[in-house]
């Protein structure tokens, strides 16, 4: 037998010669060498990346983990320091820089009115929200137009653009704004009264939680009948979407974060919470039937019917629903926030709250606001934007890239790379805004040069740009108007920037609390 296969491998030298170096190759030492080497390779292949993503070496950017690309920026940076590290990365790279972590890809920041317009209006559907945001949210959008893109998002948006008129304008400033703004003004008559602290932006939430829930299904919450207590659909609401905007900043280790600090089993408490008073609504709503000589955003939704012909389900009815009210009520509320901050704080200029008080005296004379007197408070509207444009009440975005495209500059993205751009940091831009970027001056917007929206972002731009933005400029204003004939108002702090809550939108952390006193010059109608 020996014999035998000596003399078969004898016979075939070829053979026996490579089985000699395969000997030689396959020892342990060199299986570890090979593998060193490969090792050697992928680290230098991703080494500003991260594993599976090519690196790019043209895209500026913060230095990089081999494999793990800016994972350790991501989870060391403190989440209410994330606005301000974009703000100083564009201020150091450039109008673009780029970075990537495991479970996101590339993201490319961009901070350049001509990209945003680029990629946001004029190659609007090489862009999508994608899969990636509507997985991430889902407990609180659902199949909503937030998260929703092509036919299904058009649809809705056409729906929705009834309820956003002129028409309906005048009825809310009249009957809703003004309405809720005298629950207001009598709570905070108390306070003032009494000489207690009162946080202004949770008085703020619950106006514009009311008004909204008045225009969109015809029901008050019923928050400022009851200003002190807590209103625990509106608390459910504000922790889902802080927790589920972790999920996009560190998406590679959300599963692991929310099971070891038990915010997983308090998401499926509060996404129940929110979604059975949704579907309460939706229920009172097929028993009683329609407001008498109103129809609201809730009925036109129950009315109409999806691409396909069917009518919508009480689950894409609640999906619309939440996503309205997190449009409706948050981005409001947080705005007049950061609004009354910036005219208050120590260092401010005082004159501001003057000229805003004189211009309300001079366009109500003591008399309620009209949707007509909105429009001729050309300043209140001013003191609105200005405090939009350095605290955008969505202050970052982002959308996957669906096909590969050029920016201009030539930058180039690449299909499923994610572009993301930060409306804060673009309000903070002296490259966009001039080398007074950072100061509070309304009378920028008094130059009769209107900003546009892909300079101006809060309201988003392009198809997608928001359809509140009047209804939202108008309840403003409104409540402004009221809180400004009766009250003087008084930061607590008026040394310190309040600390924002990091979350889908930019609410203050701790509030704003304020000491209010009755103004001693109330103007007479």
């Amino acid at each position: 037998m020996t014999s035998a296969v000596s003399t078969g491998a004898g016979s075939n030298p070829n053979l026996a010669a490579l089985t000699r170096i395969l000997t030689q190759i396959l020892t342990r030492s060199n299986i570890s060498k090979a593998l060193g080497a490969y090792f050697l390779y992928i680290v230098f292949k991703y080494r500003k990346s991260v594993y599976g993503i090519p690196t790019r070496t043209e895209l500026p950017g913060p230095w990089c983990i081999p494999l793990l690309g800016n994972l350790y920026q991501m989870l060391m940076l403190p989440r209410n320091q994330l606005l301000q590290r974009q703000t100083l990365n564009h201020e150091k790279y450039g109008s673009y820089y780029a970075m990537t972590a495991p479970g996101v890809g590339r993201m490319i920041n961009i901070a350049d009115p001509e990209m945003v317009d680029h990629v946001l209006r004029a190659n609007f559907w090489a862009y999508e929200k994608g899969p990636f945001l509507r997985t991430k949210l889902r407990p609180l959008i659902g199949e909503g137009i937030f998260g929703a893109d092509g036919q299904h998002w058009k649809w809705q948006r056409k729906l929705a653009s009834h309820i956003f008129n002129v028409k309906a304008f005048r009825a809310y400033t009249s009957q809703v704004f003004c309405q809720e703004g005298y629950l207001v003004i009598d709570y905070l008559s108390t306070m003032a009264d009494r000489g207690d602290v009162v946080d202004l932006q949770e008085v703020f939430y619950k106006y514009t939680l009311d008004s909204f829930g008045e225009i969109a299904f015809g029901q008050s919450f019923g928050c400022l009948m009851k200003p002190g207590e807590e209103v625990p659909f509106a608390t459910a609401f504000d922790r889902l979407n802080h927790t589920l905007s972790q999920r996009l900043m560190s998406p590679a280790i959300w599963a692991f974060k929310e099971w070891r600090d038990g915010s997983l089993g308090q998401v499926e408490k509060d996404t129940k919470i929110v979604d059975d008073f949704a579907y309460d609504v939706i229920r009172k709503r097929r028993e009683q039937g329609p407001p008498e000589g109103h129809k609201d955003l809730m009925q036109l939704f129950m009315e109409t019917h999806d691409e396909d012909g069917n009518p919508l389900s009480d689950e894409m009815l609640k999906d619309s629903l939440n996503n309205f009210i997190l449009a409706g009520r948050d981005t409001t509320a947080q705005a007049l926030s950061w609004m009354f901050y910036l005219m208050h704080r120590s260092g401010g200029d005082q004159a501001i709250v003057k000229k805003l008080t004189e211009e309300t005296d001079r366009v109500l004379q003591g008399g309620l606001p009209t949707y007509e007197s909105t429009k001729q408070q050309k300043y209140a509207e001013s003191c609105f934007h200005e405090a939009l444009r350095l605290y955008p009440s969505v202050p970052k975005n982002f959308k996957t890239c669906v096909e590969d495209d050029i920016l201009p500059g030539g930058v180039r993205v690449y299909k499923g790379e994610r572009i993301g751009w930060s409306s804060w940091a673009m309000g903070r831009s002296a490259a966009i805004w001039g080398p007074d970027a950072k100061e509070y001056k309304p009378e920028r917007w008094l130059t009769g040069e209107k900003p546009s929206s892909a300079k101006f972002i809060a309201f988003h731009h392009g198809p997608r740009t928001c359809l509140g933005q009047q209804f939202a400029t108008i309840e403003a204003i409104t409540l402004m108007a009221m809180l400004a004939q009766k009250f003087t108002f008084e930061l607590v702090e008026p040394s310190k920037e309040p600390a924002y809550y990091p979350s889908l939108t930019l609410p203050m952390a701790h509030g704003l609390p304020v000491r209010i006193k009755h103004r001693v010059d109330t103007p007479k109608a």
